[in-house]
């Protein structure tokens, strides 16, 4: 099982957007590689931490816990990392083939 988590807050429309761009990347894989995906959104409001941490850079999406983007969400680099997260490569793999 693949976690990408995004996180965000309320009436933030780069995260709103940035749930579009997961959904439908998700939405365009294979069903067997979607069901094998969890997506997790959390609020830098409901969170002090995550506040600390990311609240200049929301949205943020995280693949198995580590960054893959803040701000803004490519698409193809997002079903990239999603299609290596399910081969097995972590994140940090995936960035040094890059």
């Amino acid at each position: 099982m693949t976690t990408l988590t995004l996180i965000g807050k309320p009436n933030c429309h780069l995260c709103d957007v940035a749930s579009d761009v997961i959904d439908a990347v998700v939405a365009e894989l294979p069903d067997a590689a979607a069901e094998q995906i969890e997506i997790v959104e959390a609020s830098i409001q409901d969170d002090p931490a995550l506040y600390e941490l990311w609240w200049e850079k929301i949205p943020v999406v995280l693949i198995d816990g580590e960054l893959h983007a803040h701000w803004r969400v490519s698409p193809d680099r997002l079903r990239e990392a999603l299609e290596g997260a399910l081969r097995g490569e972590s994140p940090t793999e995936l960035k040094e083939a890059l």
